[in-house]
Order: structure tokens, then C-alpha cells, then sequence
């Protein structure tokens, strides 16, 4: 397989950013960057009514991306850059691209007026059924807003880059997800804060005397649970700092909220497939919509 970072493309504002993003991505793992436009074909009704010496869509979409990698090219040098036409689904080619990476890297847009952000179905598929880490970029996102403020208090690429914040599930940690987290932290030189959510205990536990200190047992005990399972991780990354926050309630609000201030949010996605289509999970699903930072989406076992 050859190794690159791979990311989608189709002339946007937030395919831009992704295409950004991933040169930064590329540079920091000593890879080359991929771009990849798909060109779905179109009706031949539609080709002939094009107007007279019009350019084509296959035209444009081979023009835009060319020029787009030579910008990369000036902006990023020491990062090979290289183009892929593909002609199909765009769903199916981008899965078929992702497979073939180290990371696959899409845009996503925000929404107008209201917090949060849209997730086209396109990225949505590719994410659910992606066999690699499929990496989420915003519209708008630049290399300052991954770093730490200047002591002017301006963003700053220069400065230190934010934390790395990982959801972990203690009850499954994963060794895939856990290694891709560790390891951009490692790569940024960043924090690692990694994030576990346990449930509320039953509210018969409210009822008696004594529930205050059952609580503080039961806090203790998932705290010791996740030290437990990232402690041969801190052996394997020494120079990564960690940061351990074990919360209970809401999975998808307590990781949401410990990721405002990141320069990239990791999660997992079980590789099942049910009967209506793989499962992404209402965790990533909250963080794809809900998070400014970049997400990685990370398949595992």
C-alpha cells in the first residue's frame, strides 16, 4: 500500500480547509498528500444544453484541483503533492480512496446562525464505512486555531499546539484508537487529555444515608479503571503528557465540552455492520456535529 494522507476535494470552501489540513497532516507524518476529486458523470441532456464553448464539468473539475495542488505545493514546500481523477459514486470512490491511506481527510460546513455543524451524507458514508481513520475539517479552519494564544493573546501557529483529546471507553479500550491518539499527540508535541463518561448510578442510591460516599467509591473506582488502561500507553509515549478526566453522565456532552479547547478530538467507531448499514455511534455522531476541532474518526475492532 502506498502511504499517504488523503483528502477529498471538490473546490469548496471546506474541502479547501480539509485540503489545508491535511498538508499540515502530511508534513507532520513525513507523507505525501493525495487529493482526490470525483467526477460523477453527467446525463447527456444535461451535456447538451450546455452553453456553446462553456467549460465542461469533467474540465473544471480536473482544472480545480490542479490548481489547487500547485497552491499547496507554494504553501507547503517539502510535502509531495499529488491528483486523482476518479469517475463514479463519490461515496464509493472516497471509501475506496480512504482504504487505500494512513488517513482520509473531508470538509464539513457550519451551520448558518445556529451552533453546530452539517455533515453532508457523502462524508457520512465515508466515515461509516471507511476501513482507515476518517479525519473531519471545518470550513474556515486555520493553522492558528489548532495552537495556543500568543502572550498578546493573538492565535498564533507559532505557539504551542492545543490539547489532543481522546473519548475512551474503559470497558473496551481499544489499542488501535488509543495508538492513534498517542501518537498525534507525540507528533504535535501536544497534551493528551483522554475523556471517560460513566453513568449516573440508579436513583434509588439518592434514597439513604451514605449515597454521598458511595458516589465518591464509585468516582474513585472509574478514575483508577482509566488510569489502569493508559498506563502502558504512558510507557510506550513517556514524553506525551496526560491528562485523565473521568465524568459521569452524558458521553456525548461530557466529551463535547472537554473539546473546546483542542487541536484535534479522536473517537472510535466499532466496525459492525447491522442490518440497516454500519453504526457510527450517538458519541461521534454528537462530536462530528458539535465540535470546532478537526475530528478523526478512528474504526476499530
Amino acid at each position: 500500500m502506498f502511504r499517504t494522507v488523503t483528502v477529498g476535494f471538490d473546490g469548496s470552501s471546506e474541502s479547501r480547509a480539509a485540503a489545508e489540513w491535511a498538508a499540515r497532516e502530511a508534513r507532520l507524518r513525513g507523507l505525501p498528500l493525495k487529493i482526490v476529486d470525483v467526477w460523477e458523470p453527467v446525463p447527456e441532456l444535461v451535456l447538451q444544453a450546455a452553453l456553446p464553448g462553456a467549460e465542461t464539468q469533467q474540465q473544471w473539475t480536473e482544472r480545480v484541483p490542479r490548481e489547487a495542488a500547485e497552491g499547496l505545493r507554494l504553501r507547503h514546500p517539502g510535502v509531495e503533492v499529488i491528483t486523482v481523477h476518479l469517475t463514479g459514486d463519490p461515496a464509493e470512490a472516497l471509501i475506496g480512496a480512504a482504504d487505500s491511506a494512513d488517513l482520509m481527510v473531508l470538509g464539513s460546513c457550519g451551520f448558518s446562525g445556529i451552533v453546530g455543524f452539517m455533515v453532508g451524507s457523502v462524508s457520512l458514508a465515508v466515515i461509516a464505512h471507511a476501513e482507515r481513520p476518517v479525519v473531519l475539517v471545518r470550513a474556515g479552519e486555520q493553522a492558528a486555531d489548532e495552537h495556543r494564544m500568543d502572550l498578546a493573546g493573538v492565535p498564533s501557529a507559532a505557539t504551542a499546539f492545543q490539547p489532543v483529546v481522546l473519548g475512551l471507553d474503559t470497558g473496551r479500550p481499544d489499542e488501535t484508537l488509543l495508538e492513534f491518539a498517542f501518537d498525534a499527540a507525540a507528533r504535535r508535541d501536544a497534551s493528551l487529555r483522554v475523556v471517560h463518561a460513566w453513568p449516573e448510578p440508579p436513583t434509588s442510591f439518592y434514597r439513604f444515608q451514605g449515597d454521598a460516599e458511595l458516589y465518591d467509591m464509585l468516582a474513585r473506582k472509574q478514575a483508577t479503571v482509566l488510569t489502569e488502561a493508559l498506563r502502558s500507553w504512558r510507557q510506550k509515549f513517556p514524553d506525551v503528557e496526560v491528562t485523565e478526566v473521568s465524568r459521569c453522565g452524558s458521553a456525548a456532552q461530557i466529551l463535547v465540552e472537554a473539546s473546546r479547547e483542542a487541536c484535534l478530538v479522536v473517537v472510535g467507531r466499532r466496525s459492525r455492520t447491522r442490518r440497516l448499514g454500519t453504526h457510527i455511534g450517538h458519541v461521534a455522531h454528537a462530536v462530528l456535529h458539535h465540535v470546532e476541532a478537526p475530528v478523526a474518526v478512528v474504526p476499530h475492532g
